[in-house]
């Protein structure tokens, strides 16, 4: 076979520059990640030997070796797994097929990420983190089960090409050679690899080796040392969720966290218990306290790491928890599931609904727990998945109410920054109130300044703030406790019985203009209305009961998604002023260009203060301009 020289995908060459060129305080992190593949392969190899006895090989047993050649200046990542043919290897190394890599070559460009390499662990980008330390790069496998002790050379210097060649090897995996930058030849001591390893890498279920020197006694010439090379295990292989809970410390738990998450911060809450019964298994769970950066990515793969009978399965077994808990890390291990389970057998599985119910509600459980006990990490907690959480309320209709509790809103009753709970305000609801109301803005500012809240205030009834994109399409009609959740920006409201008489009064009196102003406006407005939710400003849009939140309207359309026009009704405050100036402009002369004028600015008043832009921006900015000079003459 002749060499073939190739050039890696854009995004490849784009994240190698990134790698070579840039500053990195957590530079060992190469280490990690080319022992995580290789623990990776050998699973892979282990797997697919239950059913084709052929992957195995006479006489080896599972490991990692780590060769230092300082002559050479080289580190060698050997393993002995499932190993990568001609076309694997191409893919594998020569392009990222994966999801959210456009997105990490952008936060890769952020400044804070050389202090964040949990994010290349993260976006499964981990093989190239070695140009970092290395000039170039030589990787030599073997497929596993092949009988010809053939195979593949694969060679870059990061340049944007690599080279593939046929060559011999014995046995079947992957080296991986390191050919190491003069300043990084750190890399070859014996004391700085077996401290990268215990740091990142102890967890791993196989063995970690590496040829030391060590002195022992000549068989020669008794009291005598010679210096001798062995083979000696790195790492403690240490199944901890097996163990029992008071044989684990802290730091054990969190060293095996930063393990299977790549998140250099330590968890927020453990969960590691064992299940007995009609489902045997062990689960060692993890609450982070940082987000994933990713973890709203369409293709963010999510689920603890499944094992039977300590035999690694599959990395992200989605089966085993819900997708609004998908933040969630860890590891499951079955006693019931067969060792050769697919994810056609899994999903319908009666033993991984068992697991994962038992999962859920223990999450559930430990969150609700941290909420009444340590607030303050509870509130740290939900600041980073209460997004997420919420999910829970429309996905699992068995638990939503028990969802519902664990989430935290700021209101009008909020003091001193503490946030309120939906029991909190079904508690506090005043006489004769029979829904809970709330309000959808971008911001928390935007939504405690809202005009749509002066009713409310007034009658002191509280209004939750919602700001969270999904926010109205979860709790839109979604009833707490009996009381249905109403948005104050949808719908007829009328909080006070005895006004809702005066309006009718109102609306009788004006109700030729009130006509004036529906024919005006018949292009742009549903319908025009007295309100009952305004106090001190002159009007407002509101959706009908039916309709879409403008908030959410405006978030779809931001996202692409092609709506049918929406039009909203006008609600005008019967007590401001205006109106009644309005009035006495219609009953001198009911053609008015004047009084035209003034509709067409209520309108766009109410589209800015909904958030929206006047329908014709320069016109509305002319006209106050214009009513500025007018008054300003008058004076």
């Amino acid at each position: 076979m002749t060499s073939e020289r190739m050039e890696f995908k854009t995004e490849v060459k784009q994240l190698l520059d990134l790698m070579i060129h840039s500053l990195y305080s957590h530079k060992e992190v190469f280490l990690r990640e080319l022992i995580s593949n290789a623990s990776d392969a050998i699973d892979r190899a282990r797997y697919e030997s239950l059913t084709n006895s052929e992957i195995l090989q006479a006489g080896s047993g599972w490991k990692i070796k780590l060769i230092i050649d300082k002559d050479a200046g080289t580190l060698t990542v050997r393993d002995n797994g499932i190993g990568m043919t001609h076309d694997e290897i191409i893919e594998s190394l020569g392009t990222i097929a994966r999801s959210g890599t456009k997105e990490f070559l952008e936060a890769l460009k952020q400044q804070e990420v050389k202090d964040n390499p949990e994010l290349i662990g993260q976006f499964g980008v981990g093989f190239y983190s070695s140009f970092m330390v290395a000039d170039s790069i030589t990787v030599l496998s073997r497929r596993a089960g092949s009988k010809e002790a053939r195979g593949i050379k694969w060679e870059s210097t990061g340049d944007g090409t690599f080279t593939i060649d046929e060559v011999e090897k014995e046995s079947r995996g992957t080296d991986v050679v390191l050919h190491l930058r003069e300043e990084e030849k750190m890399y070859l001591s014996e004391w700085e690899i077996r401290s990268v390893v215990k740091k990142y890498s102890d967890f791993i279920e196989h063995p970690i080796v590496m040829d030391v020197e060590k002195e022992v006694e000549s068989e020669l010439k008794k009291g005598e040392k010679v210096k001798v090379r062995e083979e000696e295990t790195l790492n403690s292989m240490k199944a901890l969720w097996l163990k029992e809970k008071s044989e684990v410390g802290a730091e054990e738990y969190n060293d095996f966290y930063k393990h299977i998450s790549h998140d250099f911060h330590p968890p927020a809450k453990v969960i590691h218990y064992k299940a007995e019964g009609t489902s045997e298994f062990a689960a060692l769970m993890f609450i982070p306290s940082t987000a994933p950066v990713n973890m709203l990515y369409k293709d963010f793969k999510f689920g603890p790491t499944l094992y039977v009978k300590r035999v690694r399965i599959m990395d992200h077994c989605e089966d085993l928890i819900p997708q609004y808990l998908r933040f969630m890390r860890g590891v499951v291990d079955s006693s019931d599931l067969p060792l050769n389970v697919s994810r056609e057998i899994l999903q319908n599985n009666r033993q991984v609904d068992i697991i994962k119910n038992s999962i859920t509600k223990k999450v559930l459980e430990t969150l609700e727990e941290m909420r009444d006990n340590d607030y303050d990490a509870y509130i740290k907690v939900y600041g980073e998945f209460g997004r997420v959480l919420k999910e829970g309320v429309h996905f699992d209709f068995s638990r939503r109410e028990s969802i519902a509790d664990l989430l935290l809103f700021a209101s009008t009753k909020s003091q001193d920054g503490k946030l309120r709970t939906l029991k909190d305000y079904v508690d506090g609801m005043k006489e004769g109130q029979e829904e809970i109301y709330y309000i959808v803005g971008s911001s928390l500012s935007d939504a405690a300044n809202s005009p749509y809240l002066e009713a409310f205030k007034q009658k002191e009834y509280e209004v939750i703030y919602m700001t969270d994109d999904i926010d109205d399409f979860i709790f839109n009609g979604f009833e707490y406790k009996g009381k249905k959740m109403h948005s104050i920006t949808r719908g007829d409201i009328a909080l006070d019985k005895e006004k809702t008489g005066q309006i009718e009064e109102t609306k009788k009196r004006y109700a030729k203009l009130i006509d004036l102003i529906k024919e005006t406006l018949s292009e742009d407005v549903k319908d025009v209305r007295l309100s009952g939710r305004l106090t001190d400003t002159v009007c407002c849009l509101v959706a009908d009961e039916g309709d879409l939140d403008p908030a959410m309207e405006r978030l779809l359309k931001a996202m692409g998604q092609d709506l049918p026009p929406m039009k909203r009704i006008l609600e005008l405050n019967p007590s401001h002023q205006l109106f009644a100036t309005m009035n006495g402009i219609f009953e001198k002369e009911e053609a008015s260009s004047e009084l035209k004028a003034y509709i067409r600015l209520l309108y766009d008043q109410a589209l800015v203060l909904e958030g929206s832009k006047p329908k014709d921006p320069a016109a509305f900015s002319k006209a106050i301009a214009r009513m500025m000079v007018e008054n300003a003459e008058k004076k």
